[in-house]
Formats: C-alpha cells, structure tokens, sequence
C-alpha cells in the first residue's frame, strides 16, 4: 500500500486532508452510532475528557496482542502478503487501511487471508453485536475492498476481546455496503456543516459518556 500525503483539517481533530478530501477515523463510525454529538464536542468544539476504563483496558489488550504477534511474525509487504493468501492461510494484525474514495482510514485489528475470502476482525469487550460495533467492522471491509484489487468475498466478524471468540459475522454484501457508504457519507456532510449532529436520546448512553460533565445536549437521566 502506498503512502498518501496528509495534512490535519483546520479545525477538526483528526480529521486530515488527503488528496484535498476528508479524510476521518473508521470508528468513528461507531461513535456516530453511539451518539455523533460526542464527536462534536471531542472533535469540534475541543472538549476534553479522560479516557473510560473500557478504552484503557482495549489500548493494552491491542498492545499485548500486537507484541505476541510480532515475536512470531515474518515481515512482508501487503503485496507479498495478498499473493502467499492466494495459495494458503496468512494472517496480519493491526493492518492499516486508508481510503481517499470514502474519505476513512483506520487499523484492522486483525485479517485473516484465505484463498478464498477475507475475514475483517475487529476485537470488542463483550458479546453483544451493537449496530455501532458492526458500523465500524463494515466501515473497515469497505476500505480494505477499496484498496485491495481482488474478487475475494469478505467477511465481516466481531471477536470478544482477548478470546478466540467470533460472537457475529457477516458476509460484506451489497446492501452492508450500500448502507455503510451511505452512513459515510452523512458524516462528511457533518464535518462540512451541511447537516447538524444529532445528540443521543438514549439517558443510559449519557449516563456512561465521558463527555456528560460537559454536554449541553444530554438526555434527561
């Protein structure tokens, strides 16, 4: 994969600009599902907050995992990879994928190759399949087939983290497509202020955000 020219938007935490387009994180993706307010105030508006106990658990889960993968990897380039996977089983973890047609970029937590498909993992705390954690997964699928010029399906799959556990997969079909390019793209008209974000309704979600200190839009608790 080659490396694309970036520079960070004016106003708009990580958000770059490549190829004189948006360009923003896949999970945001699930945040938007959440509840894209949040984005707002991290993103736009500069609200700080400190990070919750579930995302400092995920950040040294990866670490260990991308450390135990590391002592057992052979380097090799994504090209070397995709042509060994045509033949036999290969694995990669933390695979960055950046796609200047959509607009999103982002880490795989990990994909497996197959001569026959490509499995999307990415790892969540728990088992419970939100529309906001197969958002992000979609989100992920769609930028690796934007880079990746194969007829190989893809499969969509969300592991319990620190398991082996695959609690839900997908194919990556036209409609999962369809539908994720769609939520794309109501994010970008969000970053160029077409559309205004809309906040959560939802007051357990308020309840356990680390912006509700702070947010002028929160639901009744």
């Amino acid at each position: 994969m080659k490396n694309l020219k970036s520079i960070s938007h004016p106003t708009i935490t990580q958000v770059k600009v490549i190829q004189n387009k948006n360009n923003f994180p896949i999970s945001w993706l699930n945040k938007q599902a959440y509840c894209e307010y949040g984005i707002y105030l991290e993103n736009v508006k500069g609200v700080t907050a400190k990070p919750t106990k579930a995302m400092m658990e995920g950040s040294r889960e990866h670490s260990i995992l991308e450390s135990k993968f590391i002592e057992d990897a052979e380097p090799a380039t994504f090209q070397e990879m995709l042509d060994t996977s045509r033949t036999a089983e290969i694995l990669s973890r933390e695979l960055p994928v950046t796609s200047v047609r959509y607009g999103i970029r982002g880490f795989i937590d990990e994909v497996w190759m197959t001569p026959d498909e490509f499995i999307i993992i990415d790892d969540k705390p728990g088992k419970t399949a939100y529309p906001s954690s197969i958002n992000q997964v979609y989100g992920y699928c769609l930028a690796f087939k934007d880079i990746v010029p194969e007829e190989r399906k893809i499969v969509a799959s969300l592991r319990e983290r620190g398991t082996d556990n695959i609690f839900w997969s997908s194919y990556f079909d036209e409609t999962a497509e369809k539908n994720i390019i769609e939520l794309i793209e109501r994010v970008h008209k969000l970053l160029i202020g077409t559309i205004e974000y809309i906040p959560t309704e939802n007051p357990r979600k308020c309840r356990s955000c680390r912006f509700n200190t702070c947010c002028d839009r929160k639901a009744d608790f």
